[in-house]
């Protein structure tokens, strides 16, 4: 399930920028319900991009935000109140990684689901139902 944070230079704290995709990792498998599940966290990665200021726009106006952004098969957070957990939890992390004085309202969390069958790991093609299987299949580890 990758994430993608995209931010402006000098945005997210040198701290942040190293220790954004481990806590977003371990606010995707709070919320998910999975946490200390060894398949689903080794199938979460990510990228962080650290873009110019001038390079990052909201309404057509420059403007430091950063962006979250998670793809995942859309059996994960199924249900309104998992995604609202993952977005709030998401937030509450970036905002502690940023500068002092960084607005809250420049953090979007954006969640896209793959169809059924549209997620794969090591070129082998997952439906929801795989995937719970091998989730389950899975114990947790605390």
């Amino acid at each position: 399930m990758p994430i993608t944070v995209t931010a402006p230079r000098g945005v997210l704290t040198a701290y942040g920028e190293r220790e954004i995709l481990p806590r977003l990792t371990a606010a995707l498998a709070e919320a998910s319900g999975l946490a200390g599940n060894s398949f689903f966290t080794s199938a979460i990665g990510g990228t962080v991009h650290i873009l110019p200021p001038e390079d990052v726009y909201a309404a057509g106006v420059n403007r430091p935000l950063v962006l979250v952004e998670l793809k995942l098969p859309n059996v994960g957070l199924n249900t309104l109140q998992a995604r609202a957990a993952f977005i709030t939890a998401a937030t509450d992390l970036v905002e502690t990684l940023t500068v002092p004085g960084h607005d809250r309202q420049d953090i979007w969390v954006n969640i896209l689901n793959a169809p059924d069958g549209g997620w794969g790991l090591g070129g082998t093609v997952y439906t929801g139902g795989d995937l719970i299987a091998a989730i389950t299949a899975t114990p947790a580890h605390p």
